[in-house]
């Protein structure tokens, strides 16, 4: 007996291993989905965001990027244009339970796609530095700790605009 329970071990470690993973969520099982990258963003779908000053950098949102998904994820490009015209693109998700945020492509000087290998989510707090993101959410898509429901209504508010020192965590 004593020659096999390495054996059993090691079979027991692959079975585990061959089980998908558990959506935290719904506990149905998780399922690899790829993400449908939106087109590129285009200059006249842009809606600029404030973020609380002083900040380095000017923020938009690519309209026509935008979704609201049935899983609780609001999806859209982020668009970062320094002081000196350096410009940063990414497609990115906020979930509002828990407030996260999750990127999963970011845009090339050739006006590409590069997918992140493995997208990970990381918790969202006026605190950090990048507060495009606490912007995104609280004065946006989170509003009020309630998520906007169709794509409609968070495109609606990005049009409506935040204004600087209204916001809800603004300083």
């Amino acid at each position: 007996m004593k020659g096999r329970t390495p054996a059993v071990v090691l079979l027991a470690v692959v079975a585990c291993a061959a089980q998908p993973p558990q959506d935290e969520f719904d506990g149905k099982p998780w399922e690899v989905l790829k993400t449908q990258l939106p087109s590129y963003p285009k200059p006249e779908n842009m809606l600029r965001v404030h973020v609380s000053p002083p900040a380095a950098f000017e923020f938009f949102v690519d309209a026509a990027s935008v979704s609201v998904g049935q899983d609780a994820i609001v999806r859209y490009t982020l668009i970062a244009r320094s002081t000196s015209g350096a410009v940063n693109v990414s497609y990115e998700g906020i979930r509002c339970l828990p407030l996260e945020r999750k990127p999963y492509a970011f845009g090339g000087s050739d006006n590409a796609w590069s997918p992140v290998r493995t997208p990970q989510w990381a918790p969202i707090s006026r605190a950090q530095t990048n507060q495009q993101h606490a912007a995104l959410a609280e004065d946006f898509f989170c509003p009020e700790s309630r998520q906007v429901r169709t794509t409609e209504e968070a495109v609606q508010a990005l049009r409506r605009g935040n204004t600087p020192g209204l916001g809800r965590y603004r300083e």
